[in-house]
């Protein structure tokens, strides 16, 4: 959960259930999770944790207690639609023990969508909300999402997955904004090894991930350098381009072409 050190940042967690049978068998790719990523980044939430798990309720259960124990905001993606296998809502209810039934304000919603005599008992599920849940509103295709208490139950098409999310945005109170630097060389990961430890032993307080590419037959690495601190990730990136000067190669800020 949240935790702010005397005088350092603040730091706010999330995790990310993807949920579908689809994802798992490679019938169907998955987009939400870039997506969230880089949105919760910029929002100073830092996503810590990722998980694709089947349309299996006591998978779903488990993860979802696990997770919402560990981290200050839990966001699911997929099982909210009108068929058999859309389990979500029911795995979310037995997961946070309370009951689930038709949610008046959504059952308007979904009621307005359809012509009379349409809105059957398949799309009523789409109404079916656990106790105590707050509504998620989907201008997309109007089938609403919830939030019950820091687990927020998203659409899985991603279209309808950002606009809930867009919706929902300034409920999040986020940290301490992560700031980030890549430095990209024509240097070969394995020359820069031992420099680039040498150099993250200089500054505990800069994240440094090493990305090694391949461009036109020969190798380069993008180093990526994360901080909440500005002055130590610029005089790391400093000093990471002075590293790659000594080794033969000019570097390049921003990602390798």
């Amino acid at each position: 959960m949240s935790e702010t050190e005397p005088g350092g940042p603040k730091v706010v967690t999330a995790a990310v259930i993807v949920i579908g049978n689809e994802l798992l068998s490679g019938r169907t790719r998955d987009k939400n999770l870039h997506y969230l990523a880089g949105r919760l980044t910029e929002l100073g939430v830092r996503l810590q944790e990722a998980r694709v798990i089947p349309d299996v309720e006591d998978v779903i259960v488990a993860t979802v207690n696990q997770l919402r124990a560990r981290f200050d905001y839990v966001f699911t993606s997929g099982g909210i639609g009108p068929t058999h296998d859309d389990i979500t809502a029911d795995a979310i209810a037995k997961a946070f023990g309370v009951g689930i039934d038709y949610h008046p304000e959504a059952l308007k919603i979904l009621g307005a969508q359809y012509q009379p005599g349409e809105f059957n008992q398949a799309r009523k599920r789409m109404a079916r909300i656990p106790l105590g849940g707050v509504l998620v509103a989907n201008p997309v295709s109007r089938a609403p999402g919830f939030r019950l208490e820091n687990v927020y139950v998203f659409a899985g098409v991603p279209a309808i997955l950002r606009a809930m999310f867009e919706g929902i945005r300034h409920e999040l109170v986020g940290g301490t904004p992560v700031m980030s630097r890549t430095i990209s060389s024509a240097v070969p990961e394995g020359r820069m090894a031992r420099g680039l430890e040498d150099l993250q032993g200089r500054y505990a307080e800069v994240e440094m991930g090493s990305y090694p590419y391949y461009r036109m037959g020969a190798f380069g690495t993008s180093i990526v350098l994360r901080s909440v601190d500005r002055d130590q990730l610029d005089a790391a990136a400093r000093d990471l381009k002075q590293l790659i000067r000594d080794l033969g190669q000019e570097p390049v800020e921003g990602e390798a072409a």
